[in-house]
């Protein structure tokens, strides 16, 4: 039994030769490069710088927001009261209906905006990793 363990030692260590094994390595080494890959998926709706409002668009937005829940002024009158307090627009213009509306507007729609898509957080994606060989040449 022992002469026969002996024989099939000695088969597979002359079959796997280490420095045999070193040689093939080194020249696939040479003659090819191993890369790892993988895909990394994500997304955010966070990317621009956020501008607060200042504190004039603020006051602003609060007395027109004022005016018209509040008191119960249409956008016509609104925008009247604002020229006769000699308020004008972010631009410097004289206040129309449109710009009242405008306003109150864009306001609820930004709020919305950043509530429900810019703070939404997504999952990221990584696939499996991957040993790509490519040969030199």
């Amino acid at each position: 039994m022992k002469g026969k363990d002996k024989e099939c030692t000695e088969t597979v260590t002359n079959k796997i030769n280490p420095p045999q094994l070193n040689d093939f390595v080194c020249n696939s080494l040479n003659q090819s490069n191993t890369y790892l890959t993988f895909k990394i998926t994500f997304q955010s709706n966070d990317l621009t710088y956020h501008q607060p409002y200042s504190k004039k668009q603020e006051v602003i937005y609060e007395l027109i927001r004022m005016l018209h829940e509040e008191k119960g002024l249409g956008y016509r009158k609104i925008s009247y009261k604002l020229n006769t307090w000699g308020i004008k627009t972010h631009r410097g213009n004289e206040w129309l209906p449109q710009s009242v509306f405008s306003v109150l507007k864009r306001k609820f729609q930004r709020d919305s905006r950043i509530l429900n898509q810019r703070t939404t957080l997504y999952p990221i994606e990584i696939s499996q990793f991957k040993l790509e060989t490519v040969l030199k040449g």
